[in-house]
């Protein structure tokens, strides 16, 4: 293969993509209270800053964004301020502190925190992680939520005695010493204990706790405060929190007095299989506190909608949206009407979202954003505009400031994406086909090789992403982090195809439903899309067939291979999940159902290993805390016990992303590909550079 190939691949890689695409992702930095904004812009001619005054429909450039600035702050990442900038809470050993800001004084809030029973802290692989190590913090932030008027601080006090306890190796500590044991308290499915959550209500002034009268909240995953399903009320006066039973089938919305702890359920909802507040739980529960009203998310009509309850009663006052589309986010509630982000409503494609307005009565919908584009939406702090930036997958972003009417304030950038054509890249395919029951419609993309010939056969690879909480293709034109691989690989002579099969999040209640009790089961819609494409192009050579994923993708590459090995002849797993029953328990029971063994078994990759027939290349992080590296060395033990054939690298010193190790696990995993499926030779000699680890790529890696 030629050289040229590998650099330009290289060139696609996340870290590098900034330099070929301008003007593509806009972070608006708000001032004046967020009646203005700042943003910085790469350009040919280097790195522009710009101000925007949307009422003034203004856009001009600025020599030096630090000028409108008040007062630039630097802040420890390791506090948590105030609303009013006036206090920061920190963590002191296992205890809540407060500092004001003005005459440095600081106090406990908390004092009766030890090891097993530390305030503010998430589970163990999140809270002290590899990656918070890497940016010089010994752990993540407290997770705290200030009052509105910044005198109180909601936050919980961690139960965690009892948990299992995992260990692993660091083989080589950064002080080159002897290899050290880690300690890491777990919870896998089917544990009776598991992280839990006792929320507590800290007065600053009177440095005082109120214990909350409920029962602690489980926390599998990470703090129920940084997954946004513990909020306060817009005047401070309540504090809401979501909980939910332990099938996770009853989802109930609670309200809790500040002053005295006491809690009152508000509305219960319970259902067949999973009640989510969302589907996509990174993207925060769909509920929103207005006045005497509350605005509830359900799937009970099948289809993801608003409904409105009197928050002092709980009795349902009526259902606010409703048709074959999905809302996935509230932007605000102003005079009567809740504006909102949907998706469904553009008919070429039900995942582009759109943003619309509603009468909390039902009537008066209207699509402010009326085209058939995707839009993603930054709000003003001060509620009176929006930043939208709209795009698809083949057509480049296009950023613009929009009042509550949907009218274009100010126009703000233009992607320049001519860099990234000149690599020879093009713009992917976009295609609907049928999923294996030959009825439902799934959608994906399809990325042309390099240098496309149609008289040519190409190899075929699937990236796979299959975890019922993602959606694995963006509906715009950034891919993100985990999508990037696809376009990257493209530039190596194949064409990759990235696939929403049944059971991922972003459609109706029986879509996302296919993956309940069976998490692998949407790969046969890859299968039937790979088919169906190549039926009407013959430059698809679906005799070379591969798969490559990470995490997630790492088990449903290894899935894959086993449960059609006709189809997908070579694969690279990357950190794979490979067997349900050693998995995070609120992932698993959400979407795997309620712990069974016998259940679990029939989809793990370990259990199933002798039937791998293809080329597999296995790959992980030897201090991975998300998904264990003894995931795969339990697949490598039951494949060598199966006298399999198959490739491992474990990276010693690697977390769960590579981060540090990217530029080697990339070139292992492209040699592979382009060695065992596309038939060539891969450049002698050729090494990727290393990823610089800096706050800048790592706020692009993640935002």
């Amino acid at each position: 293969m030629d050289v040229k190939a590998y650099e330009t691949a290289e060139r696609l890689l996340r870290h590098n993509r900034g330099e070929l695409v301008f003007g593509g992702k806009i972070k608006p930095q708000w001032i004046d209270g967020g009646a203005r904004f700042w943003y910085s812009v790469d350009t040919a001619a280097g790195r522009q800053f710009m101000v925007v005054d949307p009422h003034a429909g203004e856009r001009k450039p600025v020599s030096d964004p630090a000028q409108l600035m008040a007062v630039p702050v630097t802040r420890n990442p390791l506090e948590v301020p105030s609303p009013d900038g006036k206090y920061v809470v920190f963590r002191q050993g296992c205890d809540i502190w407060v500092r004001s800001v003005n005459d440095d004084k600081q106090w406990a809030l908390t004092n009766d925190g030890d090891e097993d029973h530390d305030y503010g802290a998430s589970p163990d692989y999140f809270m002290y992680s590899r990656l918070f190590q890497r940016l010089g913090m010994p752990s993540a932030p407290p997770a705290v939520a200030w009052s509105p008027d910044s005198a109180r601080v909601l936050t919980h006090r961690t139960v965690q005695e009892g948990l299992r306890k995992s260990h692993f190796i660091e083989s080589l500590p950064a002080d080159g010493g002897p290899p050290q044991l880690h300690e890491m308290r777990v919870a896998l499915a089917g544990d009776q204990q598991m992280q839990m959550a006792e929320l507590v209500v800290l007065d600053v002034l009177a440095g005082k706790a109120i214990r909350v009268n409920t029962e602690p909240l489980p926390m599998p995953i990470m703090s129920p405060i940084m997954m946004r399903s513990v909020w306060w009320s817009d005047d401070g006066t309540a504090a809401y929190f979501l909980s939910q039973s332990d099938d996770m089938r009853t989802l109930r919305l609670n309200r809790l007095d500040p002053e005295t702890g006491e809690v009152q359920v508000v509305l219960t909802e319970t259902g067949p299989t999973r009640v989510e507040p969302s589907q996509q739980p990174l993207l925060g529960p769909i509920i929103k506190i207005h006045g005497d009203d509350v605005l509830w998310y359900s799937q009970r009509d099948g289809w993801g909608h608003l409904y409105r309850y009197d928050v002092r009663t709980g009795d349902l006052l009526g259902q606010i949206t409703s048709g074959e589309w999905v809302v996935q986010q509230i932007l605000r509630v102003d005079n009567g009407f809740v504006y909102f982000v949907a998706a469904g409503l553009v008919p070429a494609d039900p995942y582009r979202r759109s943003v619309c307005r509603i009468g909390l009565d039902g009537t008066g919908f209207t699509r402010l954003t009326a085209d058939d584009l995707d839009h993603a939406v930054a709000l003003s702090p001060n509620g009176s505009y929006f930043v939208d930036t709209s795009s698809t997958v083949d057509s480049a972003p296009v950023t613009v400031v929009r009042d509550w009417d949907g009218q274009v304030l100010v126009e703000v950038e233009k992607a320049d994406i001519s860099r990234l054509e000149a690599t020879g890249w093009t713009p992917p395919e976009r295609f609907c086909v049928k999923a294996a029951d030959g009825q439902t419609d799934i959608y994906g993309v399809l990325y042309r090789p390099h240098g496309f010939d149609p008289s040519r056969r190409y190899p075929v690879l699937d990236h796979t992403y299959p975890l019922p909480a993602i959606t694995r293709v963006s509906p715009g034109f950034d891919q993100g982090w985990h999508g990037n691989d696809a376009e990257v690989v493209a530039a190596l002579g194949f064409v990759v195809i990235a696939v929403d099969g049944r059971g991922t999040p972003g459609r109706n209640k029986q879509f996302h439903d296919f993956s309940y009790g069976q998490p692998a089961a949407g790969l046969a819609d890859h299968v039937a899309a790979i088919q169906q494409l190549a039926a009407n192009r013959p430059w698809m050579d679906t005799d070379r067939a591969g798969i490559f994923g990470t995490s997630a993708g790492g088990y449903g590459t290894v899935r894959a291979m086993l449960d059609f090995p006709s189809v997908f002849k070579v694969g690279v797993s990357e950190s794979g999940m490979h067997d349900w029953r050693f998995s995070d328990p609120g992932l698993a029971t959400a979407y795997h159902g309620p712990f069974d063994e016998q259940a679990y078994a029939m989809s793990s990759n370990v259990d199933d290993a002798e039937r791998l027939e293809g080329k597999l290349l296995l790959m992980h992080g030897g201090v991975d805390q998300q998904v264990s590296p003894e995931l795969t060395l339990r697949l490598a033990e039951r494949l060598i016990a199966a006298g399999k054939d198959f490739d491992l690298v474990i990276m010693p010193g690697a977390d769960h992303i590579y981060l540090g190790y990217e530029h080697y696990a990339n070139r292992r995993k492209w040699d592979f590909l382009v060695r065992h499926l596309h038939g060539s030779q891969p450049p002698e000699g050729y090494r990727l550079t290393p990823v610089r680890l800096d706050a800048e790529f790592l706020a692009e890696l993640f935002g």
